[in-house]
């Protein structure tokens, strides 16, 4: 069903710039001065201004229905963009396993590290210094 309004909105779409593009401008009047006045023959002696404004109106009418009926399916269609996309699971994470029987044992707290400046003999040889 989609597919088949946006086929038939882009026909629609071609056919309304067509109709537009066909029109003649309002300084298009000062033509008929110098013997333009014989296309008006074809439509009619009220020219083809009429009738195509017409049309243009009901082409116009038919594209903005079409578009209301377009939006309105792809806001309520079932699918997404991303209904394809496997989202992760919920399920805890692991932890390291323990020995059967024993209690994971419990680090102390980490005492802060002092760092040496730069170029002394605490640095070069790794070791930390004691407060």
């Amino acid at each position: 069903m989609y597919t088949a309004l946006m086929v038939v909105q882009v026909l629609l779409c071609i056919l309304l710039v067509a109709l537009v593009l066909v029109q003649k401008g309002q300084g298009a009047d000062i033509g008929a001065v110098f013997g333009g006045g014989a296309s008006q023959t074809v439509f009619g002696a009220r020219g083809a201004g009429n009738f195509l404004s017409h049309i243009t109106a009901i082409v116009g009418a038919l594209f903005f229905l079409n578009s209301l009926g377009l939006a309105y399916l792809s806001d309520h269609a079932k699918s997404s963009v991303v209904s394809g996309i496997a989202l992760p699971s919920t399920a805890p994470i692991a932890g390291p396993a323990s020995p059967s029987g024993s209690k994971p044992a419990t680090s102390p707290a980490a005492a802060p590290t002092v760092s040496a400046p730069v170029g002394s003999a605490a640095s070069a040889s790794g070791a930390t210094p004691k407060p």
